[in-house]
């Protein structure tokens, strides 16, 4: 999940993308199958499936490490950097930038907090989309994701039929098949899990920022994406791809502490 953020503000967007799941990590049976497609006629309708499919059986924490690739959006040379993530759902994920000298982004309690040297630097009001679409949705009440989207600026209807990456989808949003640019939200209809996100980017609004989650694998009882990509317009501004990934590991509530940073047991510093 990305710490250098895709869109600023309060349109935070992150790196959730995991790939092959460590040997012995999940467990192998594959997610409940699909029953017989339902017809969604509104967003909460659609919230409330996803919610429904997994009840009780989505992951509720997860840690993994991530390879990051960024370009600037007005172009440059490509970055990389390895990126360490602790999740605990719903709301609380953490992303360790800079694991030696203690940098990174944590989401927790609705809002975002900015970490350096180990000591917290900044922190607003703020939560990050993509957290809430992928993997909230399934640990929360769907009247609460719902609530939480729409103060994020994403509509609850219009809802058509799509298809992307030739799996049929669910399009939250949008004024039709030719709006590419409006806020929407596109969820898969067999595994209903998030798979795309559009919006106008905060940096110039003429563009659209689109957010792509691929790859899907089997998790536990649950699924996870193999990879992210992020574009502005038609520039490809950040790729992530994931090992190491851990399904329902110990991890402790201190991690999600912003002033006690570097005081939990970090999984990734004990190898």
């Amino acid at each position: 999940m990305p710490s250098p953020r895709l869109l600023p503000g309060r349109r935070l967007a992150m790196g959730l993308a995991f790939a092959a799941v460590a040997s012995g990590a999940c467990a192998r049976a594959r997610p409940t199958p699909a029953p017989a497609e339902v017809r969604i006629t509104s967003g909460e309708q659609l919230l409330g499936a996803m919610h429904d499919r997994y009840a009780g059986k989505w992951y509720r924490t997860m840690t993994f490490r991530q390879t990051t690739t960024q370009v600037p959006p007005q172009g440059g040379a490509e970055r990389k950097s390895t990126w360490y993530e602790t999740m605990m759902l719903p709301g609380r994920l953490r992303i360790d930038t800079d694991l030696e000298r203690g940098g990174g982004t944590l989401y927790a309690n609705d809002s975002t907090y900015l970490i350096l040297n180990n000591a917290l630097r900044r922190s607003f009001a703020g939560r990050n989309p993509l957290l809430v679409l992928g993997f909230d949705v399934y640990g929360q009440p769907a009247t609460r994701t719902a609530a939480i989207l729409k103060d994020l600026g994403f509509p609850m209807s219009p809802v058509r039929d799509g298809v992307w990456e030739g799996r049929p989808v669910w399009i939250v949003g949008g004024s039709g098949a030719t709006d590419l640019h409006s806020p929407q939200i596109w969820v898969d209809k067999e595994r209903l899990v998030f798979v795309r996100l559009l919006q106008p980017f905060v940096g110039d609004t003429t563009k659209t920022s689109d957010i792509r989650f691929t790859d899907y694998r089997p998790a536990g009882n649950g699924w996870v994406a193999a990879r992210v990509e992020a574009y502005v317009g038609d520039q490809r501004t950040l790729v992530e791809e994931y090992s190491d990934i851990r399904v329902d590991p110990p991890v402790s509530e201190t991690m999600f502490d912003p002033r006690k940073w570097n005081a939990a047991p970090h999984w990734a510093k004990s190898k």
